[in-house]
């Protein structure tokens, strides 16, 4: 591989650069229908050269691929070609991330087992979960992943960190009477417990018989929503991203420093940082693209906006402490737990095509594929409605549990119900 950097600092037309590598070694293995089919093992690398340029007070930025196959000569031709397209820009003037070195792994179990063995176990613990001949895992793929991240820059950044991820997706079906039912499930963990995974795919499993089985329901009046960490952590993305610098600085937040998010709280209030690292979330990380070292931001406590957090670039024209890039959502736990919920009648979402949060009209729905509907001791699988209602409603009536959970780049309370929703 050629030195990308010594090519750059000979452009005497550039005012500065980033160079950010990325590679991911990959065991990789495919089932279908309980026989391994495939075992692959991957290793790729990507390499991105990012130029800036000082002209007409303004910064110019312009960001091009370095492929294993580019010369000496080609990333020269492509450097200038980038710094002309820089000059095309006319960003605000801004620095690039201060100074730094750093180099580490990110903490993960994965990387203490050898990967067929990992994966084997894996796959035993996913095939356990089948219920005789009408409850299979059709289809089964799992990724073992080891990810090499770096940037450096021309302002003395120097970093590196290396992490582990394991993703297993599998499709449950329930085979009845000539007819199947299919779910898609993807399961994300930084560290392997057998018994969350078996607990998990066998939740799935009894999730497809019940979509088998699912009937319209005989009433639409519940006294609360119950939502699972999935639509959680959609609805707490959504809320996050307001709070981002990138956002703030083209005023199109919503909510500002100083917003109630909840306004006379009636359930439990909601508390959220913004992290480096957490446990389990697999985008945890040291630094952002730009290489600026991650910091730790609550960015709402106790219901309020109290700051914001972001990257480099715009942090600098707002003036605020820049915090980098964060992407690990941490919230608070709460006070719901299962006792609160017996006796009542309650509508438990389990898949959503997808939830829909619009921040600016202040509304929260979505189509309900799967849902348990509660009256007392009674459980009944239905489908076939919708919800919606008012996301201030939502927020103010929210109670979160005191058990927590992980998904994707959330961590935080693996229930949540709401109030004064409509059901259709």
């Amino acid at each position: 591989m050629i030195n990308v950097e010594k090519i750059l600092k000979e452009n005497k037309s550039l005012d500065g650069y980033r160079i950010n590598t990325s590679k991911t070694t990959s065991y990789e293995n495919f089932y279908v229908k309980g026989k391994l089919e495939t075992v692959r093992a991957t290793e790729t690398e990507d390499v991105n050269a990012t130029v800036y340029t000082s002209h007409d007070g303004k910064t110019g930025v312009s960001s091009f691929n370095v492929p294993h196959s580019m010369d000496e000569n080609g990333l020269r031709t492509a450097a200038e070609k980038a710094a002309h397209r820089a000059n095309l820009v006319f960003n605000e003037k801004f620095p690039l991330a201060e100074a730094g070195e750093v180099s580490r792994e990110i903490h993960s179990d994965v990387k203490n087992y050898a990967p067929e063995v990992l994966s084997e176990k894996i796959a035993n613990a996913v095939f356990s979960c089948e219920t005789g001949e009408e409850g299979k895992i059709n289809a089964l793929e799992i990724f073992i992943y080891k990810h090499e991240n770096s940037v450096v820059n021309s302002n003395g950044v120097n970093k590196s960190e290396t992490k582990y991820s394991v993703m297993v997706e599998a499709i449950p079906t329930w085979n009845e009477k000539d007819e199947s039912v299919e779910l898609y499930e993807a399961i994300h963990f930084t560290s392997f417990d057998e018994d969350k995974l078996k607990a998990e795919i066998a939740e799935k499993m009894r999730e497809v018989r019940d979509r088998k089985h699912a009937v319209l329901p005989d009433e639409k009046k519940f006294d609360f929503i119950l939502f699972r960490k999935k639509e959680i952590a959609e609805l707490l993305d959504n809320l996050a991203g307001d709070f981002n610098y990138r956002t703030v600085y083209s005023r199109s937040n919503v909510f500002k420093k100083g917003d109630l998010l909840q306004n006379n709280p009636t359930g439990d209030k909601l508390t959220i940082t913004m992290q480096a690292e957490a446990d389990g979330c697999r985008y945890s990380a040291l630094f952002d693209a730009d290489g600026v070292t991650l910091k730790d931001k609550t960015v709402v406590k106790d219901g309020k906006v109290v700051s914001y957090y972001g990257g480099n670039r715009f942090g600098s024209y707002l003036k605020e402490e820049i915090t980098g890039e964060l992407s690990c959502i941490v919230v608070e736990k709460g006070s719901l737990t299962d006792s609160d919920l017996s006796g009542k009648k309650y509508l438990e979402c389990v898949s959503l095509s997808g939830l829909q949060v619009d921040l600016f009209n202040d509304y929260i729905g979505g189509e309900i594929r799967l849902a348990y509907m509660h009256k007392g001791d009674e459980v009944v699988p239905v489908t076939g409605i919708a919800f919606s209602g008012k996301l201030s409603d939502a927020l103010s009536t929210m109670r979160l549990s005191a058990s927590v959970d992980v998904e994707e780049n959330y961590v935080g309370p693996d229930m949540m119900t709401v109030e004064k929703m409509n059901v259709v």
